[in-house]
């Protein structure tokens, strides 16, 4: 029995654990948008999302320690991630001309695709397509689907296969 009001167990925790993962993934773009953007350190960004942001919709809470491992690994191996991006882009594409949120978002993914075996490629991957829905018009999106897949081919080869 749940108390008036409260909302009964859905008896799907992997569901909510879930949201909480898109949700962490959503927060890091915005991250590191904001700290590419603004150039404010990283940890003072981490910190004004965990504390004025993530209290906002407890329904949608992030995974605040995967928010806190992406943002702070993008930008830690952020000399290991752009090649890999870069080799995946099309012979005339260059990260760094793309949109900044495009880059925060191709870097998200190839991280979690280098750094993230315990999480499946194709969730990987269809998370971050279904995030660059919200922020761009399909092509975009497309490109991002496109460059990721090629990211986890090159990472992932023999994992890609087991899968």
């Amino acid at each position: 029995m749940t108390a008036a009001g409260a909302k009964p167990e859905t008896g799907r925790p992997g569901k909510a654990k879930s949201g909480a993962r898109s949700a962490a993934r959503l927060a890091a773009v915005q991250a590191l948008y904001q700290i590419q953007l603004a150039g404010q350190p990283a940890e003072i960004v981490v910190g004004e999302f965990i504390e004025h942001r993530f209290g906002q919709n407890p329904l949608r809470a992030p995974d605040v320690d995967m928010f806190r491992d992406i943002v702070r690994n993008v930008l830690a191996r952020r000399g290991e991630l752009e090649p890999l991006v870069g080799s995946a882009l099309a012979a005339n594409w260059r990260l760094e001309r793309m949109d900044k949120v495009m880059q925060a978002l191709l870097l998200s993914g190839a991280y979690e695709l280098v750094a993230r075996p315990d999480v499946p490629t194709a969730v990987i991957i269809n998370e971050y397509v279904e995030l660059s829905h919200a922020f761009f018009e399909d092509e975009q999106a497309k490109v991002a689907h496109a460059v990721l897949d090629k990211v986890a081919r090159e990472v992932r080869a023999g994992a890609a296969q087991a899968e």
